[in-house]
Parts: C-alpha cells; sequence; structure tokens
C-alpha cells in the first residue's frame, strides 16, 4: 500500500479543502531533505513556529531550524493521521500523527506527535501564521 499524507477529519466537521491539501503537501515538504525554502514559504512572513522547544519568528529563524532538523536525519516519514479543526470551516486546527526517523548513524525511531496550527490566507494560499509541534524529543535519542 502506498503511502498517504491525507488525514481524516472528524464526521460532521467541514474543513476548507485548501488546508487540507495545504497539509498534504506540507508534510511532503518535511520529509523532502533539500526543500528548506519550500519548507520555510509554508508560513507567512512574521509567522511563530515551536518545534519541540525550539522557538522561531519570521521565515530566515524558521528556515535556521528547519535546516537543523536535517543535521542528524537521513530521512523522515510523516503519516498525519488526524485534523481536528476547531469546528467547520475553522483556520485553527490540531493535528496528531507520526513520523519514522532514519539516523545519518543508522539508527531508527518512530515518535508521535501533535501539532496546534492557526492558517492565514497569503494572496489567496494558505500559509501558517502560527505552528507549533509536541513531541518526545528523548526519541530521538534512544532510537536504535
Amino acid at each position: 500500500m502506498a503511502h498517504s499524507y491525507k488525514s481524516a477529519i472528524p464526521p460532521g466537521i467541514q474543513l476548507d479543502e485548501g488546508i487540507r491539501a495545504f497539509f498534504e503537501q506540507f508534510y511532503k515538504t518535511s520529509d523532502t531533505p533539500d526543500a528548506h525554502d519550500v519548507y520555510a514559504d509554508s508560513f507567512t512572513a512574521d509567522a511563530d513556529f515551536v518545534m519541540a522547544s525550539k522557538r522561531a519568528r519570521g521565515r530566515d529563524e524558521i528556515l535556521a531550524i528547519r535546516k537543523g532538523m536535517w543535521v542528524t536525519v537521513a530521512s523522515r516519514l510523516h503519516t498525519p493521521v488526524k485534523i481536528f479543526p476547531f469546528g467547520s470551516g475553522a483556520d485553527e486546527l490540531m493535528l496528531y500523527g507520526t513520523v519514522k526517523y532514519e539516523l545519518k548513524d543508522g539508527r531508527k525511531t518512530e515518535v508521535e506527535w501533535a501539532g496546534r496550527a492557526k492558517m492565514a490566507k497569503v494572496d489567496g494560499n494558505w500559509k501558517m501564521g502560527f505552528y507549533q509541534v509536541y513531541l518526545d524529543t528523548a526519541a530521538m535519542q534512544n532510537a536504535k
């Protein structure tokens, strides 16, 4: 079965198809080692970004964190399982999924994560104005 970046949505909740498509592309980009600029372009110019304990504001700081996320990682594969909008038509949502890592030293691990995002339309395109990821960073250190 081919890997999918498509997420489930709670029954009875409407989510803008553009937001759903945004996250499918975002996690594909996140799994692409050299797509640093495309990743950073997924955020508004003044976005706030929190990845576990690392914080950034704006494109340049987000880009620096993004590049740092690949220093010890050879590959990653996100499976965004569910998107939970804050009501029908909402632009604020929670996400849940898993990510498999293969580290450059050959060790592997899989981690559950959750995220919170606040979306904004910029020139007709969805971007994140805020994105925070919650995950167990010790899992990387304990990879086998």
